[in-house]
């Protein structure tokens, strides 16, 4: 007993001594990770400098489908760098050019590009995670669970070969239950969903796309190596919390996922975006507090 307390308390310690660790942050804007139907999909980098093989995660906007920009992670980067991790922001296609799977694909690529370039930004090929909010994190949770079968398209790109796993997955009041998302899209804004227009149906017009496109309907034991951290606000009537992250969480555990649900108390949507390293009340400062912990136990 006294030994695995000692482990514990050991673990605890080296953790709070890699987070207290800051790192000179040096970024490389307007990478341009990968070329589909024409269009240059591309990212920052930030990075720690002066680290080797420091893990990288790739940060996927929010916006439903149809807006957004990688700016929306440009305080995460550098927080991200400064302890030691590099972080990849995005951008990818949206509204119609965008549809489902197309803007999974774009994320699978972006992956590629982090794990094929690895040896040149001074990354960790086997350390990857994604973290992403909203839109974003459907999209990350899709990748970590079905990743394997996007790969009829694209055939051609630069990195087409390499592996696109990730050990870690954060998501940020995440959608990933499509067909209760249609739902909530009707209660908010009748007739106006942006599930139904990413998709290109309705939940009767087309029940397998709906089941298909679900990160929900893609948990299983066999891929219970990746982890997750949700995070969700329990105010947000635009992404309802129990239906989405706390559902997902629930089916993960159970399929033997090492899963946690954080509920931050009256957060609505749309704060992943915001400053917080200097406003220790917000929400984003409470996510990045678990976040960072998370990545240090995951990566």
């Amino acid at each position: 007993m006294l030994r695995t307390l000692a482990f514990a308390l050991a673990i605890v310690l080296v953790a709070a001594r890699s987070l207290a660790m800051e790192y000179e942050v040096t970024t490389r804007p307007g990478l341009v990770y990968a070329v589909h139907n024409r269009t240059k999909l591309v990212g920052d980098l930030y990075l720690p400098k002066s680290r080797a093989k420091s893990p990288v995660v790739v940060a996927i906007h929010g916006g439903g489908w149809r807006g957004g920009g990688r700016a929306f992670y440009r305080y995460w980067g550098p927080f991200f760098a400064r302890h030691g991790c590099a972080l990849l922001t995005i951008e990818y296609r949206l509204g119609k050019a965008g549809a489902y799977p197309a803007a999974i694909y774009d994320v699978k690529a972006a992956v590629q590009f982090a794990r094929a370039n690895a040896a040149e930004f001074g990354l960790d090929p086997d350390r990857i995670g994604l973290i992403g909010d909203s839109a974003g994190g459907y999209l990350a949770a899709m990748l970590a669970l079905a990743g394997d079968q996007f790969a009829q398209v694209y055939r051609d790109d630069a990195n087409g070969d390499v592996r696109s796993d990730v050990k870690a997955v954060v998501g940020i009041y995440g959608i990933y239950d499509m067909a209760a998302q249609w739902k909530q899209d009707m209660k908010v804004i009748p007739g106006d969903s942006i599930t139904q227009d990413f998709l290109g149906a309705t939940p009767s017009g087309n029940p397998k796309i709906y089941r298909d496109a679900s990160p929900i309907s893609h948990v299983a034991p066999k891929r219970k190596d990746v982890r997750f951290l949700l995070i969700h606000g329990d105010r947000d009537n635009l992404v309802d919390p129990l239906t989405q992250s706390g559902a997902f969480n629930t089916a993960l555990t159970q399929a033997g996922f090492a899963s946690r649900l954080v509920l931050i108390p009256g957060a609505a949507h749309f704060w992943a975006s915001d400053p917080f390293e200097k406003m220790p009340r917000s929400y984003g400062a409470i996510a990045a507090s678990q976040v960072l912990q998370f990545l240090e136990e995951a990566l």
